[in-house]
């Protein structure tokens, strides 16, 4: 059965997840205008701002905790959402003044995540059981995982290879012709993981690639689309979508 667009109900909330990373610090330079005086995850999608969304979503597949790694515009996040928002207990981390980059950041954070914690991009939707995710990597034995989209260049430049409940290659720097699949922005991660790589590497995907390398990713297939603001389209699009969940609701 594919997963489904929305939250399940009641008995997902029995369902711990470990803490929630959302990164979302970035600058958002392909929305032009849209970004100068708002960041990215508080631009308005479907009558609220977008961070909201995806409060709601992990609140409902049984989140308690959530981390917000905050850069650009950080302290006007941090006001508007404030430390509680649908039963998440919610924390922010400051990216240095020069920005540290997705594992900068995640670095940062990790005093406030824990031994284990689920790593979330802040301008994507995803239509995936998070409980089942989080159980699937927990039984995997694996210090971190990804999950991947069967994209064959669909939505965006594919960039991993995908076989055996592990992602056996990831390059999001240079992606090959043999790499039918896609990081679809929800990941995994234990601080152990975090050492893996030289503390000079600031890039997420770095780690994640060196970490495919060495048999250490656990995969786990997506199958429905996800929906993102990065682009003016994608906002467009993820407006649209979640519109009609709301009519829907």
């Amino acid at each position: 059965m594919a997963p489904s667009a929305q939250a399940p109900g009641d008995a997902a909330h029995t369902a711990l997840l470990p803490p929630v990373c959302i990164l979302a610090g970035g600058l958002g330079t392909r929305l032009g205008g849209r970004v100068r005086d708002t960041p990215k995850p508080l631009l308005e999608v479907a009558g609220e701002p977008f961070l909201a969304h995806q409060l709601r979503l992990l609140a409902g597949y049984g989140a308690r905790e959530v981390v917000v790694c905050v850069g650009y515009l950080g302290e006007q996040i941090r006001d508007t959402i404030g430390p509680e928002r649908f039963g998440l207990q919610i924390a922010y981390s400051f990216d240095s003044p020069d920005l540290d980059g997705t594992l900068g950041a995640v670095r940062r954070a990790a005093h406030l995540l824990g031994e284990r914690f689920l790593v979330l991009y802040g301008d994507t939707y995803l239509r995936i059981d998070y409980v089942e995710v989080a159980r699937a990597w927990q039984a995997s034995g694996l210090p971190a995982m990804m999950t991947v989209l069967r994209n064959e260049g669909r939505w965006d430049t594919s960039n991993a290879v995908f076989g055996d409940g592990r992602v056996l290659r990831y390059d999001k720097r240079s992606p090959d012709p043999d790499m039918h699949w896609i990081d679809y922005g929800l990941g995994g991660l234990t601080t152990a993981a975090l050492s893996a790589v030289d503390a000079r590497e600031r890039d997420l995907a770095g780690l994640y690639s060196l970490l495919a390398q060495r048999g250490q990713l656990c995969g786990y297939e997506a199958t429905e689309r996800f929906y993102e603001i990065g682009t003016p389209s994608g906002l467009g699009e993820t407006d649209a979508f979640l519109r009609g969940l709301s009519g829907r609701g």
